[in-house]
């Protein structure tokens, strides 16, 4: 009897450590530095490093795990991620490669007789809520970073502020939208990110997002940015989608109009109104992708 978590002991961790620590070395940092981020010894690092630990070919080929070790180190060795978030991260990976990814696969011929079982209780279920919901608040979290390293950001921060979202796959309420916690804030011209993501925290932007949806979008995330015509014409000459809608009514039906024509817009936004600053949104797969878009426009 073999657990999948000695799967992850015994294959995922020497392999994905030993690649992190390869990386990190290869951007200049120290064996002692190396064994600081990562928890271990240095006498484990220099076993790492030099090949002294065997390496799970499945793994190896896995396009994930080599992208997730790039961003792992450069994040850390430039500092913008720290290892609380990084051990996030892999944590959210490595569930994912729990139900019904490549670990799985690697459980499955460990004890063959898993194939063959059937119930009620599926041992790797690839959609597990409480995965999901890691899986979404790990992408706002990688989209906050791309926000707070893209130079001048701050500039497209509208006066109420901005909030990058993401919600659930089957998201119903606020209640399953991911969001920063009292909005993206422009203090002396830097993006301040006061507190990580959470569910349930934000109104408006989130509101936005599951009108878009109900309208029709199949957009899991929204950024909402300053609004301005060279912004907007910024966007539309970049290939995008745009779509104004009316501030003036309530979101939801002022969004589903906008959208009848066309549910695949890329960006709605409004001119405002009385009391009401302009806004451009931009809608997204996730939430990565609208904070890239982001940056694209400045």
């Amino acid at each position: 009897m073999r657990f999948i978590e000695e799967i992850v002991v015994d294959d995922f961790l020497p392999t994905f450590r030993s690649l992190l620590a390869d990386a990190l070395r290869e951007r200049g940092l120290t064996q002692s530095e190396v064994a600081d981020l990562l928890g271990i010894s240095q006498s484990a690092v220099s076993k790492y490093v030099h090949g002294d630990v065997a390496r799970h070919e499945d793994l190896l080929a896995h396009r994930g795990l080599e992208e997730l070790v790039e961003r792992l180190a450069d994040g850390l060795a430039d500092g913008d991620m720290s290892s609380v978030q990084a051990l996030v991260e892999t944590e959210v990976f490595i569930r994912e490669l729990e139900q019904g990814g490549v670990l799985a696969q690697i459980h499955e011929g460990a004890v063959p007789e898993l194939g063959d079982y059937d119930d009620e209780f599926a041992v790797h279920d690839p959609d597990s809520q409480l995965r999901s919901a890691e899986r979404t608040l790990a992408s706002v979290r990688r989209g906050l970073s791309v926000l707070e390293n893209t130079s001048g950001f701050a500039t497209l921060i509208p006066a109420v502020g901005s909030n990058l979202v993401q919600c659930l796959p089957d998201a119903g309420s606020i209640d399953d939208v991911a969001a920063v916690p009292g909005r993206i804030l422009d203090v002396k011209g830097r993006a301040t990110i006061p507190a990580d993501p959470e569910f349930g925290v934000s109104e408006h932007v989130a509101t936005l997002l599951l009108a878009a949806r109900a309208a029709g979008s199949d957009a899991r995330a929204v950024l909402n940015v300053r609004y301005d015509e060279s912004v907007v014409a910024t966007l539309r000459d970049a290939g995008l989608t745009v779509v104004e809608f009316d501030a003036e009514e309530s979101v939801e039906p002022a969004v589903a109009a906008a959208l009848a024509d066309d549910p695949a817009a890329d960006v709605l936004y409004h001119t405002g109104a009385m009391g009401i600053e302009p806004v451009v949104y931009l809608l997204g797969d996730d939430a990565v992708a609208v904070a890239e878009t982001a940056r694209e426009i400045l």
